[in-house]
């Protein structure tokens, strides 16, 4: 029988990374390892780097085309993204 100070797993997780200030870093790695469904194996193949830093998504791929098509895509994107987190983690999408 569970008692009223009981918690989950995923409630403990979270209290551990909200004490050590982890939760934002903990998100923002969940979106890189993510990114290949978030955006489609094709694409993700093509990307040379991804990184988050202040709040913004950059990513660096290989060709002016599949660059172009980020650009037009950039608002699924971060739609996307924040949705697999649960809340607005990433503002502006950067492609380089």
């Amino acid at each position: 029988m569970r008692s009223s100070d009981d918690i989950t797993i995923k409630e403990a997780i979270d209290r551990l990374l909200d004490a050590y200030k982890l939760k934002r870093k903990f998100e923002e790695t969940s979106i890189l390892a993510v990114w290949p469904t978030l955006i489609g194996k094709a694409i993700a193949n093509r990307t040379k780097q991804i990184y988050i830093k202040d709040k913004k998504l950059f990513v660096k791929v290989e060709s002016a085309v599949i660059k172009n098509e980020l650009v037009l895509m950039r608002r699924q994107i971060l739609g996307r993204v924040n949705e697999h987190v649960g809340h607005v983690i990433v503002e502006e999408l950067v492609v380089l």
